[in-house]
């Protein structure tokens, strides 16, 4: 019987024979680019060493003339081999050594300007490193995406290392002046995540503040870490702001927790506040069956988004006079918001829309929590928050000004609307 089997020609096991994807894929622009900026670099540092001795390499000093070496500042050495990773691929380049004469009369190593000692990477290496984790991708992940451009060279821990190196800039911006920052109006909101603490999976609050310039541009003010949404940790919140110079704002926008509002009631009282409406849909939502959720939302929207102060209280009166009678505790939690859910219609129409929600906030915590969705819990309390900032100090994400910025100037009114039902 025939067999119709076949063999390969080959004695080698396939294993041994398999390329990697990309594995073969030899490009001779970048390798001319790598071997050019090898040359360069070595060139760049050589330039630098000549300019600190005052001559070249095998010449008499500049600064001497032909008087022999009294104006030597020091002497080569030889040369040592340096590991370089760029933006153009890990290189091996040889740094030249030498001795500088100092005013004491002894010598000193030179030390390269150009390249740091112990620099592994340059600067636009690490900021790649650092953005392609702040994209979204986990440590491990980064390493295996950029392992083609740095030749395998870059580990978790170097991402790691990398990452750390933006707590200079984080620990600037907490500590930065507000004295100068024309804000008029603040947004304030937290969000709720998972990170290591004692090596357990632990929540915390991030407690946000978003500021509105005079000319609407919206901006992070501040962004901390804590245990929760409490009047103490709120008040710690604003009470660092105000320290730091941020002036009474004129009105502020909130969710509804207790603990802000008494935070605000203890640092601005009297300040005008908008309860978020989005918040109070969904406690009354929470107060009745699902099969009353389509029903509540209609009557909710006619009445908040009524196009006139009066139109909101005629719409407000009857929406209590229904629900009282067909579900009192949707009523009752209607009445509970009070006048801070319409106080958006103590200033011009045109701003509304920017004043009835934390929407601003809420895109910011959309945006972080699919940012962090690969790792599910966090290294610390400080990466979080550090991570949270990133995203808008790095331009990952930008904010627009707020509608109707153009009559930011107008004062609220004094009277609210009448909410007597």
């Amino acid at each position: 019987m025939t067999s119709n089997t076949t063999k390969s020609d080959s004695l080698q096991p396939a294993a041994e024979t398999a390329v990697d994807l990309f594995g073969n894929w030899f490009d001779p622009i970048e390798s001319e680019v790598r071997a050019r900026a090898r040359g360069f670099i070595e060139e760049l540092i050589r330039g630098e060493l000549d300019d600190a001795l005052a001559r070249p390499r095998y010449g008499r000093s500049q600064r001497a003339g032909n008087e022999g070496r009294a104006g030597v500042t020091g002497y080569r050495h030889g040369s040592r081999t340096r590991s370089l990773t760029g933006t153009f691929g890990p290189i091996e380049i040889a740094v030249p050594r030498a001795r500088l004469t100092t005013p004491d009369g002894k010598t000193a190593e030179w030390k390269s300007q150009a390249l740091r000692a112990y620099q592994r990477r340059t600067l636009a290496a690490d900021a790649l490193i650092a953005s392609s984790y702040l994209a979204g991708t986990n440590t491990r992940r980064v390493r295996r995406a950029l392992a083609a451009l740095f030749g395998g060279t870059v580990g978790k821990d170097t991402v790691s290392r990398t990452w750390r190196k933006v707590k200079s800039d984080w620990d600037a911006w907490n500590s930065r002046s507000l004295a100068a920052e024309p804000i008029v109006r603040l947004i304030l909101d937290g969000t709720v995540v998972r990170v290591r603490l004692d090596r357990k999976a632990t929540s915390i609050s991030l407690l946000v503040v978003l500021g509105v310039r005079a000319d609407g541009q919206k901006v992070l003010l501040a962004i901390k870490s804590m245990g929760g949404e409490s009047a103490e940790a709120w008040r710690t919140v604003l009470n660092d702001l105000i320290k730091r110079g941020l002036r009474r704002p004129e009105f502020l926008i909130v969710d509804g927790a207790p603990g802000l509002d008494k935070a605000i009631a203890s640092v601005w009282d009297g300040v005008p506040v908008q309860r978020c409406t989005v918040h109070k849909h969904r406690n009354l939502l929470a107060h009745a069956p699902e099969r009353l959720h389509d029903e509540i939302t209609a009557d909710y929207n006619d009445m908040i988004y009524a196009t006139t102060p009066e139109e909101i209280a005629l719409r407000r009166k009857a929406f209590l006079r229904k629900w009282r009678l067909k579900h009192r505790a949707v009523a009752d939690s209607m009445e509970e918001a009070a006048d801070r859910l319409f106080t958006f219609a103590r200033l011009p129409p045109s701003q509304w829309r920017s004043l009835r929600t934390t929407n601003a906030i809420e895109r910011l915590h959309e945006e972080f929590k699919r940012r962090i969705k690969t790792q599910t819990v966090l290294p610390s309390a400080d990466t979080a928050a550090m991570l949270f900032w990133a995203l808008l100090a790095s331009g990952q994400i930008n904010m627009r000004k707020v509608d109707g910025w153009q009559t930011l100037a107008t004062k609220p009114i004094d009277q609210p609307i009448d909410l007597v039902a």
